[in-house]
């Protein structure tokens, strides 16, 4: 298996290196991912990373999922661009792990090996009234016979702009609160409309929508998992996904960094080397040692993810605080390549803009907190 890992991450690089590098400016100033990127992450089986090969997958693991996420960042090491990666995390993390948990063999035959080659899915949790509180959500499912009818709307949905699968979170009795909240596998010919495509300041190549369920048919069959049980399932994979953005963000960091030393070794100020001012020597300093921290929380929650240990609070801390280095990495990057840092011909403005997400999505700065207090108080309090 760990040889297998590593002939993904090496395939990682290359792709990386070789097919997304060319395409990372024009993609952010389209603000579309590049339908040949979309297609190679496909063809060298970076969508289906931990599904087994029955159905196309790569049948890596966990771990491989996420030396991929934090593999498309870093140019040093062709980890390239944050918006492949989160497209990569979302694919693999949330969606796939929903099927491969929850999903009837005829699911798993009927959507795996679409989702393995060709077909990008979404999640599809977010309302514009349900935000932390996702559970808060106003989406209805109401039964009728042998079917379901959708009627309701999503935001901040990412990769619904490319998705034709969605798997959407439906409250089917209201009177039970968030005990009523089922996951539906929804196609997007069902009749899924994509609303706005939001404008963003990061990430611009993940595509971000919102989704409008019309009196959508959906067959009783394709519940996922078991009716009333989406809240469930939601926080579950949700803690896993953090994972994943966490190794999105300590890729992040990594690679503004890799881009702003460099010139610094090679531009001088008053006849020295910038990188050889004392001032400068401490700052990167402490950014690499951030770096390393945030990798190995990262590496450690996905550790035990795969021991099957509990990793709710590893994965809140690695989320956290990688996504505090990567801002902080990012925005010291700028300032010390100084005034070309702040223009858009070299690419760390860009790390910086991108990493203003990870205090955002899958779970805000101030939520993960929240969860980290719960488990402190629970080792301390009698």
């Amino acid at each position: 298996m760990w040889l297998l890992t590593h002939c993904l991450s090496h395939s990682v690089a290359k792709f990386a290196n070789e097919q997304v590098r060319p395409k990372v400016r024009a993609m952010d100033e389209a603000e579309l991912l590049d339908k040949s990127v979309l297609k190679g992450l496909f063809d060298q089986g970076l969508m289906g990373i931990e599904t087994e090969s029955k159905y196309g997958g790569a049948e890596s693991t966990f771990m491989g999922a996420v030396l991929t996420i934090l593999r498309s960042l870093d140019p040093a090491k062709s980890k390239v661009d944050p918006s492949i990666s989160v497209v990569c995390d979302v694919q693999n993390t949330l969606v796939n792990t929903l099927f491969h948990k929850y999903g009837t063999d005829a699911q798993k035959e009927k959507y795996l090996p679409r989702l393995s080659t060709d077909t990008v899915g979404c999640f599809c949790l977010s309302e514009a009234g349900s935000g932390s509180d996702a559970f808060a959500l106003q989406t209805r499912a109401e039964k009728k016979g042998d079917y379901y009818i959708l009627n309701g709307s999503k935001m901040w949905i990412t990769n619904s702009y490319e998705a034709d699968v969605f798997l959407v979170f439906a409250n089917v009795d209201p009177s039970k609160g968030y005990k009523g909240i089922t996951c539906f596998i929804v196609d997007r010919e069902d009749g899924v409309k994509i609303a706005k495509k939001e404008i963003k300041l990061g990430i611009r190549a993940s595509s971000t929508c919102g989704l409008s369920f019309d009196d959508i048919k959906v067959p009783a069959s394709n519940i996922l998992g078991e009716i009333g049980k989406g809240y469930k399932y939601a926080i579950e994979i949700l803690n896993e996904g953090r994972i994943g953005i966490a190794a999105q963000m300590v890729g992040l960091a990594q690679g503004a960094v890799d881009e702003a030393l460099p010139y610094m070794f090679q531009r001088k100020q008053f006849g020295t080397l910038i990188g050889d001012f004392q001032g400068m020597q401490f700052q990167y300093a402490q950014i690499a040692t951030e770096i390393e921290a945030a990798r190995l929380l990262t590496y450690n929650a996905a550790r035990l993810k795969e021991e099957g240990k509990d990793f709710v609070k590893q994965a809140a801390m690695a989320k956290l605080y990688s996504s505090q280095v990567a801002e902080r990495a990012s925005s010291k990057a700028v300032e010390w390549v100084g005034g070309v840092g702040f223009t858009r011909e070299f690419p760390i403005e860009k790390f910086y803009r991108d990493s203003r997400i990870g205090a955002i999505y899958e779970g805000t700065s101030n939520i993960q907190l929240q969860t980290i207090a719960k488990f402190v108080k629970a080792a301390y309090a009698k």
